[in-house]
C-alpha cells in the first residue's frame, strides 16, 4: 500500500541521490521505516533495526547509502548474510534454509543495523562501521552464537571509507571510471535511451507459445475485466490476475478492448520466443520499451545487460520486446535505434560517442586490417579503413565485441555486478567491429545457422513400456540431452556448455523453458493448461541443434580473444 508522506521523503532523499533506472525497490517496507524513524529522531538519538541486507551493496541502495553517510554520524552494520537466492549455486557454494537467521521463512541475507546521530561530534563524515563475521557456511546456530558472545563494543568492525559512486563494500581498484559509458542517467554516454524489459505482472496471461491460447487467454482476461467494470459485484472477477493498475483502471472506468495487432514477438528467456500480448494496460510496467519496439517495428536490434548482483554478468543481441527477466533476474537493453514521438526512427547510439570514437582512433597509427574471423586463417595485412569511416553501425558491434571480452568481463566484474558498462579504446578498433557483427549475426539469426549434426536416437515406442515423460535434461559430462521418455541427443561437444549467459548455458535455458509445468495462476490452470512438449519436441530439437551451433561458434571467437584487457589496449 502507499505511504504518501513517507513515499514523497524517499523520493526526495534516497531516490534522488540514486543512479540506478529502476529504484522501485527502495520504497520496501523496511526503507520506509529507516525514513520514518529518522525523520522524527532529531539531532541526537539511534536508530537500531534488524532487516534484509540488500542496501549494503545493491545498485538501486547507492542513494541510500549516500543518504545515510550524510544524515548520521555513526554507523554500525552488523552483516549475517544467508541470502540462498544469491548465493546458493554460485562458484560451487551451495547454503540452504539452515543457513539463514530466520530459516526457510525468510531466506534472505539479514543485517542488524545501529545508526547514531550525536550532535556533540564535529569532525565528519560519517564512520561507517561493518562486520561479515561469519563465514558463507556458517549455519543459524553458529550465527546466533556469535552474537550471544560478543557485546558491540567489542566486535571489531571494519571502519568504510565509501567510494565515489556510494559503495561501502567490494569496492575495485581499477581504470573503469575512466572508461566510456554506455548509458548514464545524467551526462554523456555511448546510448541515448536505454530500458528495462517489460514486466508484464502477468507472464501466465500475456505469454503462450499457442498464439491461438493466447488470444483465448488475453479475451478472457478482458471480459472478465469489462464485466467487473460495469459491475463491481461481479461474481467472477477473481478469476484474472488483478493487480493495481488494473483495479485503477476498472475503478476510473477504463475501458479495455481486444486488438490482435497487439500479439507480437516476446523474447521471454534466451533463445526463447513466445508470443507476447504488448498493451501497457495489461502489462505492468513497458518503462522505455515504446520508444525501442514501437507497433510494428518490433524488429530493432538491442544488446542485453544482465547479471546485477546475484549473477554473473551477461549480454546477448535481441531484436524484438524482451522480458525483465530475461535471465531469470532483471536486465537493460541497449538498441541500436529508438522512435521519436512521431514514429521516425533515430540513432540510439549519440553523436558524442561517435566524436569520442573518431577522435581517438584518429590518433592511432593503423596498422591493417586483421581477418573479420580471427579464426582460421593468419591476419591478412591491407590498408585499415580511416578512422573517419567509423560509423554508429560499426560502435554498436565494437561494443558487443568488448562486452564478450572475457578478460574484461574478469577485470571489470565488480564493476559490472553494481554498474551500467564502461568501455576501453582497444588498439584495433576494426577487428573488434568485426568480432562484434559476426557475433550479432549469429544471436540475431541464430534460427537460420545450420544445425550442428547432433545424433538422434529414438527407441521404440513399442518396446518401451514406460509411461511417457517429457524429461529435457542434460549430462554435460556425456555430452547428452534426454528430451523425453523415448528421444535422446547425443555428441554434444563439451565447449558448447561453456557458452553461458547467466548461471545456465544457453542449451540449458532452453531445456528449462520448455518443460512442462503446473500453472500457478489457478484459472490458466483450470482453463488454458495446454502447453504439451510432445507438440513443440520437433522445433526444440531443431532448436538445439542450432544452438549448438551458435554456442560453439561464439565461443571460437570469444577464445581468441586477448588474453588480458592490456594486451588489448
Amino acid at each position: 500500500r502507499p505511504y504518501k508522506e513517507v513515499d514523497e521523503r524517499i523520493k526526495q532523499t534516497y531516490i534522488k541521490h540514486g543512479t540506478a533506472q529502476n529504484q522501485i525497490g527502495v520504497y520496501d517496507m523496511y526503507t520506509r521505516f529507516f525514513r520514518w524513524a529518522t525523520d522524527r529522531l532529531g539531532d541526537d538519538g539511534i536508530i537500531a533495526f534488524i532487516t534484509n541486507n540488500s542496501f549494503i551493496d545493491a545498485r538501486s541502495y547507492d542513494g541510500f547509502r549516500k543518504v545515510i553517510a550524510d544524515e548520521f554520524d555513526y554507523a554500525y552494520i552488523i552483516d549475517l548474510g544467508g541470502n540462498v537466492r544469491a548465493i546458493s549455486g554460485r562458484d560451487g557454494i551451495f547454503i540452504g534454509a539452515e543457513h539463514t537467521i530466520f530459516g526457510a521463512s525468510a531466506a534472505v541475507g539479514i543485517a542488524i543495523t545501529f545508526l547514531v546521530k550525536d550532535s556533540q561530534r564535529t569532525s565528519n563524515p560519517c564512520r561507517i562501521n561493518y562486520i561479515h563475521p561469519t563465514s558463507v557456511h556458517a549455519l543459524r546456530d553458529e550465527k546466533i552464537a556469535y552474537l550471544q558472545a560478543n557485546r558491540l563494543r567489542d566486535i571489531p568492525f571494519q571502519l568504510i571509507t565509501p567510494s565515489k559512486r556510494h559503495n561501502w563494500i567490494n569496492q575495485t581498484d581499477n581504470d573503469f571510471e575512466e572508461l566510456l559509458p554506455v548509458a548514464a542517467k545524467k551526462g554523456d554516454a555511448i546510448f541515448s535511451l536505454y530500458s528495462n524489459g517489460l514486466k508484464t505482472q502477468r507472464d501466465e496471461w500475456v505469454y503462450d507459445f499457442s498464439a491461438e491460447t493466447l488470444e483465448h487467454k488475453v479475451r478472457f482476461l478482458i471480459n472478465t475485466y469489462e464485466a467487473s467494470r460495469k459491475n463491481p459485484d461481479y461474481a467472477k472477477r477473481m478469476q484474472i490476475k488483478w493487480d493495481h493498475d488494473l483495479k485503477s483502471y476498472r475503478d476510473r472506468q477504463l475501458e479495455i478492448s481486444f486488438n490482435p495487432e497487439h500479439i507480437v514477438r516476446g523474447l521471454y528467456r534466451p533463445f526463447l520466443v513466445q508470443y507476447l500480448y504488448f498493451d501497457w494496460h495489461l502489462n505492468g510496467r513497458t518503462y522505455q520499451l515504446p520508444s525501442l519496439f514501437p507497433y510494428g517495428a518490433e524488429h530493432n536490434p538491442a544488446i542485453s545487460l544482465g547479471g546485477y548482483g546475484r549473477k554473473p554478468f551477461a549480454t546477448l543481441a535481441t531484436d524484438g520486446i524482451p522480458d525483465l527477466n530475461f535471465y531469470g533476474d532483471p536486465a537493460q537493453w541497449l538498441a541500436l535505434y529508438r522512435y521519436d514521438d512521431l514514429g521516425n526512427r533515430v540513432d540510439n547510439i549519440t553523436d558524442w560517442a561517435l566524436a569520442q570514437f573518431r577522435a581517438h582512433y584518429a590518433a592511432q597509427d593503423p596498422t591493417g586490417f586483421r581477418n573479420p574471423s580471427g579464426l582460421d586463417t593468419p591476419p591478412t595485412p591491407t590498408s585499415s579503413p580511416a578512422p573517419a569511416a567509423i560509423s554508429k553501425r560499426d560502435i554498436f558491434h565494437y561494443v558487443y565485441a568488448v562486452l564478450h571480452h572475457p578478460a574484461y568481463r574478469q577485470k571489470y566484474e565488480l564493476n559490472l555486478k553494481r554498474d551500467f558498462p564502461r568501455i576501453p579504446f582497444y588498439a584495433d578498433f576494426w577487428q573488434w567491429a568485426a568480432w562484434g557483427e559476426r557475433l550479432m549475426d549469429l544471436h540475431l539469426h541464430y534460427e537460420m545457422v545450420d544445425p550442428y549434426p547432433l545424433d538422434r536416437h529414438d527407441a521404440d515406442p513399442d518396446a518401451v513400456r514406460a509411461r511417457y515423460k517429457a524429461k529435457l535434461s542434460a549430462d554435460t559430462e556425456q555430452g547428452v540431452i534426454t528430451l523425453d521418455t523415448y528421444t535422446t541427443l547425443s555428441g554434444v561437444p563439451d565447449v558448447a556448455w561453456t557458452y553461458r549467459l547467466g548461471n545456465r548455458s544457453a542449451l540449458e535455458w532452453i531445456l528449462d523453458r520448455y518443460k512442462e509445468r503446473k500453472p500457478r495462476d489457478p484459472t490458466i490452470r483450470e482453463k488454458f493448461n495446454t502447453y504439451r512438449f510432445a507438440d513443440y519436441k520437433e522445433h526444440v530439437i531443431d532448436l538445439l541443434c542450432r544452438v549448438t551451433t551458435v554456442s560453439v561458434e561464439t565461443m571460437a571467437i570469444v577464445n581468441v580473444m586477448p588474453a588480458s584487457v592490456e594486451e588489448a589496449l
